[in-house]
């Protein structure tokens, strides 16, 4: 299987998807769009992941290279391949699938528990965060959930956290695949992001528990292995 990931910026790449992918002999490459690398042609990959980033998900006129990365999410979309957005790239698809990405009214940055809507817990990956489970996110916009999705999880940050589009696209408002080091680096990177709020931890707390990076890491292969199989 062929995996092709889209990156925003140096700090936001496939963390812990990476070691899912190799294990299992998936040939992966790669658009770094920060660094002006090209985009992929539709039959040159079976899944696109789209990976975060800080920008909105309307900032065409500041970023050149998002209105061909929509087109091309909207191609494989309509293609019926895998396309799995995390955070930015979950708003990307919800733009293309024709919903609105408004600011969040807190900005959530920190572990904090989602849990499965009625629909999540009759949903194959929904459920697997059944009763809930505590997981980190690092945004401040979200993305409503568009027509004929699923809206599979929430918060009480957030209320769409979630949703699946058919069995071949899912978007993930939250951060499963970062590992300490990945966070780390996004805190160096967005440290303003981290200013005091009813839904951010500071630094210490977000970096400080090795278990909740593992327990996500666990999460992220069971919903990748439901997901791509």
């Amino acid at each position: 299987m062929r995996i092709h990931y889209l990156s925003h910026v140096p700090f936001e790449q496939l963390g812990a998807m990476e070691a899912w992918f190799v294990q299992r002999d998936m040939e992966i490459r790669h658009s770094l769009l920060f660094q002006g690398d090209p985009l992929p042609a539709l039959d040159d990959f079976d899944v696109l992941v789209v990976m975060g980033g800080p920008m909105g998900a309307d900032d065409d006129a500041q970023f050149p290279w998002m209105a061909a990365e929509k087109a091309l999410i909207k191609a494989c979309i309509g293609a019926g391949k895998k396309v799995l957005g995390v955070c930015l790239g979950a708003q990307l698809i919800a733009r293309v699938l024709g919903a609105e990405v408004t600011a969040n009214a807190e900005k959530e940055v920190g572990w904090f528990p989602v849990h499965p809507t009625t629909a999540g817990l009759q949903d194959s990956i929904g459920k697997l965060f059944a009763p809930q489970a505590t997981v980190l996110h690092w945004h401040g916009d979200t993305f409503a959930i568009p027509n004929g999705a699923v809206h599979l999880l929430e918060s009480r940050g957030c209320a769409n956290q979630a949703f699946r589009y058919g069995d071949h696209v899912l978007a993930l408002q939250f951060h499963l695949e970062l590992e300490a080091d990945n966070a780390a680096a996004l805190c160096d990177a967005c440290p303003e992001d981290l200013a005091e709020g009813e839904w951010v931890e500071d630094k210490h707390r977000l970096l400080g528990n090795g278990q909740r990076f593992d327990d996500a890491r666990n999460l992220l292969g069971r919903v990748l292995a439901q997901f791509i199989g």
